[in-house]
């Protein structure tokens, strides 16, 4: 069976996996901030072809900040639909519990600590509950998320979905 798009000239999503780390520290969450960005994010990035997420993840971290992890469980999944350079895109998102390894930079300090990704520069840094309240944290379905696991501790596993405003529906699908 065939699907067609029920209004083939509305815009096609570009979809992404993506792999992020939700380590937490004494009541604090590691988050990242691009240099140039003014949003915060939970660390990691793309999956590649034949990797698992948890494969992803450890090379993402270790990439980007020279620290080596343990993944562990899933937390969550992320469905973040947004706009960005007139392109819609539709990113499904594996966060997955994981823990620093004790030799790497998370160990060895407070923070904030430098990354990099490409060319661009990271800084990683932990954040309280109330830290989180007023920041802004992409996709923003996550900051009550993390506050509430902050908060409460792991519940399961959640399926959050993010639509940014203006974003267009993305259209249904019919068999044909």
């Amino acid at each position: 069976m065939t699907t067609k798009l029920s209004n083939p000239s509305a815009p096609v999503p570009r979809v992404r996996q993506r792999v992020a780390a939700l380590i937490t520290q004494q009541g604090r969450v590691l988050l990242h901030c691009a240099q140039g960005d003014p949003f915060w994010a939970l660390p990691g990035g793309g999956i590649e072809p034949g990797e698992t997420a948890a494969q992803a993840l450890v090379r993402e971290l270790q990439e980007e900040l020279g620290q080596a992890v343990e993944p562990g469980a899933l937390s969550c999944v992320v469905e973040n639909f947004f706009l960005h350079a007139d392109q819609l895109h539709h990113e499904i998102g594996l966060c997955l519990h994981a823990s620093p390894l004790l030799d790497g930079p998370l160990a060895k300090g407070e923070g904030p600590y430098e990354g990099v990704e490409g060319g661009r520069g990271l800084v990683f840094a932990w954040f309280a509950s109330d830290d989180l309240a007023h920041m802004d944290i992409r996709p923003t379905i996550l900051r009550s998320y993390l506050r509430e696991l902050l908060a409460c501790g792991s519940r399961g596993v959640a399926h959050l979905v993010h639509r940014e405003e203006p974003v267009p529906s993305i259209p249904a699908t019919s068999p044909g």
